[in-house]
């Protein structure tokens, strides 16, 4: 892969915290795989995008 200008952009992981976390269109993926909140029991306190970054 060589890298341009324009995938230089897509691959820049500069405004992450970490070079692990997913950027929002990967997030947005993933959150389709991540179990819903259960409508029985304590409600979740924690976000599953830190879970999963």
């Amino acid at each position: 892969m060589t890298w341009t200008e324009i995938t230089r952009c897509q691959h820049d992981r500069r405004g992450l915290r970490y070079a692990s976390d997913c950027t929002d269109a990967e997030w947005a993926l993933i959150e389709l795989l991540m179990p819903g909140r259960s409508k029985v029991g304590r409600q979740r306190k924690t976000c599953m995008r830190s879970v999963w970054d």
